[in-house]
């Protein structure tokens, strides 16, 4: 697919914004009065910028309100519903911190958990798509939960929960890159199974659908070299995780901190990159993509 760069900041940052709300939300790190304002401005730049970026790969965005109401049957609607309110109880929950030099952890640990399933629910909109085998699996919602996680960790402080987490996320990514480079294939989709056609012969296009390029073209049949996808995957690992490892394992300095922040960042928004680069979409079986 076609990455579009509004969806890979919506999903990088809403998962390091709803991630270190979670901690906070745990009270992780123990934090009152400005600092505590501190963190939960970080949070909800990452987690509401987040949110308000998705909008712009929408056709209609005044229409985005619309979604709220079809939370029985659209993830999308369940996404934004869990993000209201962990992003509401948050709100309650941080005034007591910075306001009050009050922990309600009741507060605290219902924030937390509708943090996290802010982040599944965003997962399931891709994962509930067997029109790409790729995301279809229970690895989706196990990546995008470890890197949330992982990185809310990091922008918490917390150093020992970020090296598991961030161990934990590399090998959730890499199974899932393997899982999902012969996805397409194991789920035996071809020309002969999207037509209906197969039980009459052998199936294959006569000539294209049209001869220009279209919507489905640019958005769902996007290629990336597999020599630049393997460079690609070594650098996001790298950067993802390997280097803010190594720099959280030296001794502490702001400076250091600061350099595994942006490091993590830079990894996740390359590994989310590919996240849609490499999807392939059934419907490039149409136009001789697959």
């Amino acid at each position: 697919m076609h990455p579009a760069p509004s969806v890979i900041f919506f999903t990088v940052f809403s998962g390091i914004g709803f991630g270190l709300l979670t901690f906070l939300g745990l009270g992780y790190p123990s934090v009152t009065g400005l600092t505590a304002f501190a963190f939960f401005v970080i949070a909800y730049l990452c987690a509401v910028g987040g949110l308000v970026s998705s909008t712009f790969h929408l056709g209609h965005p005044e229409r985005a309100l619309k979604a709220f109401t079809q939370w029985r049957s659209s993830w999308l609607s369940r996404e934004g519903w869990c993000a209201v309110i962990a992003l509401i109880t948050m709100a309650v929950y941080g005034a007591g911190l910075v306001f009050f030099d009050q922990r309600w952890v009741l507060l605290g640990l219902i924030g937390a958990v509708f943090s996290v399933l802010t982040v599944f629910t965003t997962s399931m909109i891709y994962t509930q798509l067997k029109t790409i085998p790729r995301w279809h699996s229970p690895l989706t919602p196990a990546m995008f939960l470890s890197y949330s996680l992982a990185s809310g960790a990091l922008m918490a402080g917390q150093v020992t929960w970020t090296i598991s987490l961030l161990a934990i996320a590399s090998v959730i990514q890499v199974a899932l890159w393997a899982q999902g480079d012969g996805a397409f294939a194991a789920s035996g989709t071809t020309m002969a199974t999207a037509t209906g056609l197969g039980t009459m012969g052998a199936v294959r296009a006569f000539e294209p659908p049209h001869s220009g390029t279209n919507y489905l073209l640019k958005e769902f049949a996007f290629t990336v070299g597999r020599k630049h996808s393997q460079k690609l995957r070594v650098i996001a690992l790298v950067l993802m995780a390997v280097l803010p490892i190594v720099l959280l394992l030296l001794p502490f300095s702001h400076i250091m901190a600061a350099l595994a922040v942006a490091s993590h960042v830079a990894g996740a928004l390359a590994a989310r990159w590919l996240f849609f680069a490499e999807a392939e979409h059934v419907v490039g079986l149409y136009y001789g993509k697959r």
